[in-house]
C-alpha cells in the first residue's frame, strides 16, 4: 500500500503533479496515521510523524514521488452575519464562550457546525443566520502554536505572511 507521509500547505508543493484526491470533513482532516482512498479508489496509508490538520488545497506527499489533493468536503454549517463589526463581534464573543470551533469567513461573517439550539441563541442576540453545505475549516486554537496559519511537515522551516 502507497504511504504518505509528509504533507505541504496549499500553495507550496506541485499541485499539477497529483495523482489522486480525498475529500474528507474536518473531523477526518485531523489525523496522524488513517487508511484513506482517493475519489477514483486508489487506497493509501497516511501516516504522519504527528497529528495534523489537513485543510483544503494541501498536498500528502507519497514515498514514491506522487501527491494526493486534500480537499475539504461540504458540511452542514451554518453562517453568522451581525448587523456591523461590533455586533458580529459580540457574536463571535458569545460562540467562543461556549466553546464552540468557529471559522472566520473572508467577508468578516463567522462559520460553525449546524446546531439547532446555537442557531436559535444566535438569532435571539440579533444575528442573521443562513444554513448552507459548506465546507468548516475552523480556527486553530489560541494555544495551537502555529499562529494560525499553515501547517508544514517537512524538513526545514520557512514563515508566511498571511
Amino acid at each position: 500500500m502507497k504511504r504518505a507521509t509528509h504533507f505541504h500547505g496549499a500553495g507550496d508543493w506541485p499541485a499539477d503533479q497529483a495523482v489522486g484526491r480525498v475529500t474528507l470533513d474536518f473531523d477526518n482532516r485531523h489525523r496522524r496515521r488513517v487508511r484513506l482512498t482517493t475519489e477514483d479508489g486508489m487506497a493509501f496509508l497516511l501516516d504522519l510523524e504527528r497529528a495534523a490538520v489537513l485543510r483544503h488545497g494541501d498536498g500528502l506527499q507519497l514515498e514514491d514521488g506522487g501527491w494526493i489533493t486534500v480537499a475539504a468536503a461540504a458540511e452542514d454549517v451554518i453562517d453568522v452575519h451581525g448587523e456591523g463589526a461590533r455586533e458580529t463581534a459580540r457574536l463571535a464573543w458569545h460562540l467562543g464562550n461556549r466553546h464552540l470551533p468557529v471559522q472566520v469567513l473572508d467577508d468578516g461573517g463567522i462559520r460553525f457546525r449546524h446546531d439547532h439550539v446555537i442557531e436559535a441563541m444566535v438569532r435571539g442576540l440579533g444575528g442573521r443566520t443562513e444554513r448552507k453545505r459548506a465546507p468548516f475549516t475552523p480556527e486553530d486554537g489560541a494555544y495551537a502554536g502555529n499562529g494560525g496559519g499553515h501547517h508544514h511537515q517537512n524538513h526545514h522551516r520557512h514563515a508566511h505572511d498571511h
